[in-house]
């Protein structure tokens, strides 16, 4: 990650990002420079309008922010469809029975000892 900060930091400033820049922030910051990296970075962020690209990576968070909140309205959506289902059943609550049944000790438990 510190290659790509150096990067950064040299676009920030306005400073080219080349080889000898980029090893030279890094050394500034105690890294130990791995040459193969650097060129590799280098050769990577060539074509590459970082700006562009920093603030097309910090609109991506919001846009998943707003997703992620529409699926939450959603899915609060659904719960309430199935509460609306649940309310509306015909079936009975046969609960009451069965608590009853076991109370007054009529289980199949009291049939067979």
């Amino acid at each position: 990650m510190e290659y790509v900060y150096a990067a950064l930091i040299l676009n920030e400033t306005g400073e080219e990002i080349n080889e000898d820049n980029l090893t030279n922030v890094l050394d500034a910051a105690g890294v130990d420079v791995e040459e193969s990296r650097v060129k590799a970075l280098v050769a990577a962020l060539e074509d590459v309008d970082i700006d562009e690209a920093v603030s097309e990576a910090a609109a991506v968070p919001a846009a998943g922010a707003a997703a992620g909140a529409g699926a939450a309205d959603e899915a609060a959506g659904d719960e309430d469809e199935e509460e609306e289902v649940e309310e509306t059943s015909d079936v009975p609550d046969t609960t009451d029975e069965d608590e009853d049944d076991e109370a007054d000790g009529e289980g199949l438990g009291e049939l067979f000892g």
